[in-house]
């Protein structure tokens, strides 16, 4: 699938509260995301299945790696499900996660019982995170004692405080008292070509697919639908309203209802 080696990826992990039979539900963030921030959701989830949320390579407490093509860490997860003797799993991915599953999804088409997408299509985006970028580095460079000196880095920026708590998840104390960057930073803005390129695989995903879009996101437009239909010739677009591109935090708990009305109706 991919010549490049894989690293052992951190992942979060609750045991079903209800079906212990269920097949599993493997969870994967976006870009500066991590596994941390879909604890409420899995919570939820986990009533009725094991849910699995991972940090992706240079994200969360993974491993940093320059290689971020799409194929890599796709099979990092594969790699992760098979040390977790998980043969089949419905796979969720949020955003660049989003690619990661689609990509998992046409590699590895037999292990994926049901494909969810947040958020994305499987198109080359433009760059835009010039500014996350800057405000994460600015950090670096101050090297802020507490999380008010560190939003005051990143407000240099980004202007928008929702985005800038969730850039400060990516915080972590130094052994030297100070907020540092626990995410490869390098590493992530080296790879991201790769990140805003097409997902990997070459032939369809023909399994059954859930695309949930914000109402006030531009990350799937109607005219990407076309390309995301060649991909993923099953895939049903739901729009949530009053929801922009982080809509699993807009909408948490239409966002929630709808995977597991999903995964139940597709539950083998």
């Amino acid at each position: 699938m991919t010549d490049a080696a894989t690293v052992d990826l951190h992942y979060l992990e609750m045991e079903s509260e209800g079906a212990p039979d269920a097949t599993p539900l493997v969870v994967i963030h976006g870009l500066m995301g991590s596994a941390d921030n879909w604890r409420s959701h899995l919570k939820v989830w986990q009533r009725s299945r094991r849910v699995i949320a991972v940090d992706l390579r240079n994200h969360g407490r993974s491993p940093h790696s320059d290689d971020m093509r799409y194929a890599t860490m796709a099979q990092d997860v594969i790699a992760l499900l098979d040390s977790l003797s998980i043969t089949q799993a419905h796979v969720l991915g949020h955003s660049m996660g989003g690619k990661v599953a689609i990509s998992l999804a046409r590699m590895a088409p037999q292990r994926v019982v049901t494909l969810t997408i947040g958020d994305i299509a499987p198109v080359v985006y433009q760059h835009g995170h010039d500014d996350i970028f800057a405000a994460l580095k600015r950090v670096r460079e101050g090297r802020p004692k507490n999380r008010r000196e560190a939003d005051e880095l990143l407000a240099e920026h980004v202007d928008s405080r929702s985005t800038r708590l969730f850039l400060a998840t990516n915080l972590a104390r130094t052994e030297e008292g100070e907020l540092g960057l626990r995410i490869g930073l390098d590493e992530i803005q080296r790879g991201y070509d790769d990140i805003i390129d097409l997902p990997a695989g070459e032939a369809p995903y023909e399994g059954p697919t859930l695309v949930l879009r914000g109402a006030q996101s531009h990350y799937v437009t109607d005219d990407m639908l076309p390309a995301l239909r060649e991909m993923m010739p099953q895939a049903r677009v739901v729009t949530l309203k009053n929801a922009g591109h982080w809509l699993h935090a807009e909408q948490p708990e239409a966002f929630q209802q709808a995977v597991e009305a999903f995964l139940e109706h597709h539950e083998r």
